[in-house]
């Protein structure tokens, strides 16, 4: 990418950013805030595998074991080879102007990509491969955990974008990879 296209999408990244800060939401302050939380150390994953292994049947246990499986190698991939590469800091809340009711624990590791949209995405799209009727509300809760890391101001929206996607593609290869052990 060139330098000039690289600055572009950084200047775009920062106003998308100061945009969502300086937007006022006190309703929805909390509750995203609350979500954020709840993915932290992938609790929220966590919980939907224990909620698809009591409801799905063996289905559903299966869902939640390919789920937490991809959600081990995007992490994995995330935090020890593309976290260190890009050494992106993480926001100012300050300097933007982050609403303090919105405010969670500053991650002290970088922003880019972002982990928790990696593993909301990785979980979302592994266990929907397996259970499809829960891949749509899977993907809606991974949805909302990536927004709430931007709206609590530790991550900047190109950062949880790429979480994203890396935790789709790699919810989708470790679905496959299952399936052709399985079968």
């Amino acid at each position: 990418m060139s330098r000039e296209l690289r600055a572009a999408a950084h200047h775009l990244d920062r106003a998308a950013y100061q945009s969502i800060a300086r937007t006022t939401s006190p309703g929805l302050d909390q509750g995203l805030a609350t979500v954020s939380r709840c993915a932290d150390r992938s609790r929220i994953w966590l919980a939907c595998s224990a909620l698809l292994g009591a409801i799905g049947g063996s289905e559903g246990r299966a869902a939640a074991k390919t789920g937490l499986a991809a959600i081990g190698v995007t992490s994995t991939i995330v935090n020890l080879a593309l976290k260190p590469i890009a050494r992106r800091r993480r926001p100012d809340r300050a300097a933007h102007e982050v609403a303090a009711t919105r405010h969670v624990p500053m991650p002290v590791s970088t922003s880019f990509p972002s982990g928790h949209s990696a593993s909301a995405f990785a979980f979302a799209t592994a266990a929907g491969a397996v259970l499809p009727r829960a891949a749509a509300p899977l993907r809606a809760l991974a949805t909302l955990v990536a927004y709430s890391r931007v709206h609590t101001g530790v991550h900047y929206p190109g950062d949880v974008l790429a979480g994203s996607l890396i935790g789709a593609l790699g919810g989708r290869m470790t679905a496959r990879h299952v399936r052709r052990r399985a079968g």
